[in-house]
């Protein structure tokens, strides 16, 4: 039989022993408390029931503690009896270990809802404290140029199509590359130009009047010295007539040699003074203080080329803009485009990374970003009949594969906040144009909410 006690009783018991101080005592027992099935238990109620337990605990280690003093009395008592020496103390009466009566704990039941609560859905937004740069290519007739049109690049406050963010005030633009002389160029591209191949004007008006270029390239490659070495003060001729047949803003970049390079550049920019094209490029290995002398001093736009490292842009930004003294407003960054399967992964980190520092207020990277889309072209799998791994699958007609790996790694770029893209196949800048067109919700003959995308509401 197992003796309760009240909490009254058990300070009774207290005061009868005369007890003032408990110090290494230790209860032991067990603590079971009934919960009816299906109740719900909250923070509140858990907490006290924690505190209960721990205060019944107390209660059982004292309870052992009595029991154990009470034997350990009652055997001193009969020892000093049968050694005949008087005790000063009576033996107290076994007591029982103490077993608290627990009271019954009421908790709240719960209640399963019938329907979910209806929320809407609104997306996260991010609210940076940068802006990117504004840059204008081209400059018109009231500019001092001859350009009919310009292009302006730059300007977001958000990632590239987050329109619940902020607006996008200008959407990416796409160039069309042309060469002063007939280059290599894949099958599925060179049957588009064939006809101009070897006519670099009408090259540029084909591409502006068929394909619906926004800008052109010139990349005058014969300056090479392992090719033509075509001179500086010749090779510009061609921009001269490229400037002529065209009236859309103008990029023109060298061979990629960095010793000549920034003799073609130079030259460049002076017979097109007023026009505000874009010479691309300056880099880190070559003289890109004369290159950025040329542009600030001809009122050009400069490309500032670093080959995946942010670091490395950060440095060739800020020599342009603090050593030679180049406005904010004429510089362009190009990360360095690797193609799908080729590093586009890289890529896009890096361009996506070089884009949050702006946004977030980093004024070295808060620029434009340009990309040599064209570089797809590099890639195997745009260009060769099939894999030249035996027993591989099917790779496909590579009149449409070549295509849709431009594509892919221009859109991948895009949402990772490029402004402007240097391309080759038509086919391939019409679908990049109308992704980007209607994401941007500018396609024509609908209106097209862009944050619709997102929200999958309108």
């Amino acid at each position: 039989m197992t003796d309760k006690l009240t909490l009254e009783e058990f300070f009774n018991l207290l005061k009868k022993y005369n007890v003032e101080e408990l110090e290494g005592v230790r209860i032991e027992g067990d603590l079971e408390i009934e919960i009816e099935p299906g109740a719900g238990i909250d923070a509140n109620t858990i907490n006290a029931l924690v505190a209960l337990s721990q205060y019944v605990n107390l209660i059982q280690e004292f309870g052992n503690f009595l029991y154990h003093t009470n034997m350990a009395l009652s055997y001193l008592q009969r020892l000093s009896t049968a050694l005949g020496i008087p005790t000063p103390f009576a033996a107290p009466q076994p007591v029982a270990p103490i077993t608290p009566e627990v009271p019954t704990v009421e908790v709240p039941r719960f209640e399963i809802p019938e329907k979910l609560v209806e929320a809407r859905f609104e997306p996260y937004k991010s609210e940076y404290t940068g802006v990117i740069q504004e840059v204008t290519l081209g400059a018109t007739r009231a500019d001092g140029g001859t350009r009919e049109v310009t292009v302006t690049i730059g300007g977001e406050k958000s990632l590239p199509f987050y329109f619940f963010d902020a607006d996008m005030p200008h959407l990416p633009v796409i160039a069309i590359d042309i060469f002063d002389r007939r280059p290599m160029l894949a099958k599925a591209v060179r049957e588009h130009y064939e006809d101009v191949l070897d006519d670099p004007a009408e090259w540029a008006k084909k591409a502006v009047k068929d394909f619906n270029a926004d800008l052109v390239t010139l990349h005058l490659i014969s300056t090479d010295p392992m090719l033509e070495d075509t001179p500086a003060r010749e090779a510009v001729k061609v921009l001269e007539d490229i400037l002529q047949a065209v009236k859309v803003p103008i990029i023109v970049g060298g061979s990629g040699n960095k010793e000549k390079d920034p003799e073609v550049l130079e030259k460049a920019a002076e017979v097109a003074e007023g026009e505000r094209i874009m010479l691309a490029s300056a880099t880190l290995d070559m003289d890109w203080e004369r290159i950025g002398n040329a542009a600030k001093k001809y009122g050009h736009v400069i490309l500032s080329w670093t080959q995946m490292d942010i670091n490395n842009q950060k440095t060739l930004n800020r020599y342009l803009l603090k050593r030679v003294g180049i406005a904010p407003e004429s510089l362009v960054m190009d990360p360095t485009t690797a193609a799908l399967g080729y590093g586009l992964d890289y890529a896009y980190t890096n361009m996506e990374r070089i884009r949050i520092s702006g946004l977030r207020g980093d004024s070295d990277l808060a620029f434009p970003m340009s990309s040599g889309t064209t570089n797809a072209w590099g890639a195997r799998e745009a260009w060769m009949t099939e894999s030249p791994i035996e027993g591989d699958s099917p790779w496909g007609p590579r009149e449409l594969r070549g295509p849709i790996w431009e594509i892919v790694t221009g859109l991948t770029l895009a949402l990772a906040g490029v402004d402007l893209f240097m391309m080759m196949h038509p086919g391939a800048v019409a679908v990049l144009k109308e992704i980007m067109y209607t994401l941007g919700g500018k396609v024509e003959g609908e209106a097209v909410d862009p944050s619709a995308w997102i929200t999958m509401e309108g």
